[in-house]
């Protein structure tokens, strides 16, 4: 699948990208365990791709998926995925954000409406990110932590995603965010258990314009 693109101006200027630069509440990248670990990730990098792929591969494959491993605390903060080491996609999202962002490059956040089941209902979202390469544009990446048929991987300007979309009732939301959205931030730090995310993970249902006809 090609890369996607929500501005296909690559010239854009940095105050058009300053949201996407910022620190806040939950994408912290000011906080200074966030900003150190940064630094020492970009280390050594030549390119704007090298600093991106190493904070990319170390939230895919440092931090830990909490429903993968069953890992509590549930975590929303950035600061606070780093400091446990674990999140769910969202939280993950959050902290390679964060990451990103505190070392100068771009970075927001993307979500999916995807089948829990075997291509069926429930649905759920799932969050993942997007960066601003300067030879590419906007490109999604997916630090939700690969396993058995999930292969994500940093491959500008292919995207490699962890999950394709099939079921009619499943999509991309449009846009790359700054910021989480309110009721993913709600249901991470409503609930004290994985087991409460899961059992109430959020979902958007298609508007009557996005639904596909029967």
């Amino acid at each position: 699948m090609l890369a996607f693109h929500c501005h296909p101006d690559h010239d854009m200027d940095r105050t058009s990208l300053q949201p996407y630069l910022a620190a806040s509440i939950h994408v912290d990248a000011g906080d200074p365990d966030v900003r150190a670990t940064a630094f020492h990730l970009a280390g050594g990098a030549s390119s704007q791709a090298d600093v991106v792929r190493a904070c990319f591969k170390f939230v895919r494959d440092q931090i830990a998926h909490s429903a993968d491993f069953r890992r509590n605390p549930v975590t929303c903060r950035a600061s606070d995925v780093l400091r446990h080491r674990t999140g769910f996609c969202y939280a993950k999202s959050h902290l390679l954000a964060a990451l990103l962002r505190a070392n100068g490059i771009p970075a927001g956040l993307c979500y999916q409406r995807l089948a829990t089941g075997n291509k069926e209902a429930p649905y759920c979202l799932h969050g993942l990110n997007a960066v601003w390469l300067t030879d590419f544009g906007w490109y999604r990446i997916d630090p939700r932590g690969n396993k058995p048929g999930i292969d994500a991987r940093f491959d500008p300007p292919r995207e490699a995603l962890a999950f394709s979309l099939s079921d009619p009732q499943e999509r991309d939301l449009p846009g790359i965010l700054a910021e989480p959205l309110p009721l993913v931030v709600e249901v991470l730090e409503r609930c004290a258990s994985i087991e409460e995310v899961l059992a109430g993970l959020p979902d958007l249902a298609p508007g009557p314009e996005e639904r596909q006809p029967a």
